[in-house]
């Protein structure tokens, strides 16, 4: 039977007596209602194939390949492998596939004219303490970031244009409003010279990572995890 348990104060949900390569409309839109509602989601005890995974996956929307071809599955693109080919021919790790960016906070697609629709962590209780001067402020993002270059891509990919989104987004389907950044993506704020948008960026990671507003994962077999990558 559907179990639906949330798992944190503010975002994480449970999901557990569903089997997702079976399950009916109505169990689905009580799963993904709880996605938007906890942000975070958990569905515990799956045994899935790869093609069962991404038929999984495309009931949330499309799946986009991700730019880093050198990690892609061989056989099946819209899968990323974490940890292929993360030491080079001497034996040594590979730092950029290996941490693969992450080693603070950021949200996946930034530096996508479309951004993607799932991945990352909460941040709408961010939102609420947020300085107002963000009202319109637009921001730039690419794939590297202020960092330039994005060692995890391949020569061709690297020359990435900016793209533009609202640091302050309303969600699509729920209407609240959250703070959409990437401090890794970010190249600068829209309007707003160096100094004073390098201070508001700052500022803004650290108003991303409050304990309430985090979602820790102990990982079990069988676990499929999503979340919703507009806000979190």
């Amino acid at each position: 039977m559907l179990q639906i348990r949330r798992m944190g104060p503010q975002i994480g949900v449970e999901i557990t007596g569903v089997d997702v390569k079976a399950m009916n409309e109505v169990t689905w839109s009580k799963i993904y209602q709880a996605w938007l509602d906890y942000n975070v989601m958990v569905v515990r005890d799956q045994d899935l194939t790869i093609p069962d995974f991404i038929t999984y996956s495309e009931r949330f929307g499309p799946v986009t390949p991700h730019p880093s071809k050198s990690t892609r599955h061989p056989d099946h693109p819209k899968i990323t492998i974490l940890g292929i080919n993360k030491f080079d021919a001497e034996g040594k790790l590979r730092d950029e596939i290996y941490r693969r960016g992450a080693e603070g906070w950021h949200t996946d697609g930034a530096y996508n004219q479309a951004p993607f629709k799932a991945t990352q962590l909460y941040a709408f209780a961010a939102y609420d303490a947020l300085p107002q001067r963000l009202e319109g402020v637009i921001g730039a993002f690419t794939d590297g970031g202020r960092r330039g270059k994005a060692r995890l891509l391949n020569p061709e990919d690297q020359d990435w244009k900016p793209v533009f989104h609202p640091i302050i987004r309303t969600h699509p389907e729920t209407g609240r409003r959250s703070l959409y950044f990437d401090p890794g993506k970010i190249c600068y704020l829209v309007g707003i010279d160096d100094g004073e948008g390098d201070a508001l960026i700052g500022e803004l990671k650290e108003r991303m990572i409050a304990p309430d507003g985090e979602h820790h994962h102990v990982w079990r077999k069988g676990d499929v995890v999503i979340w919703d990558n507009r806000c979190s």
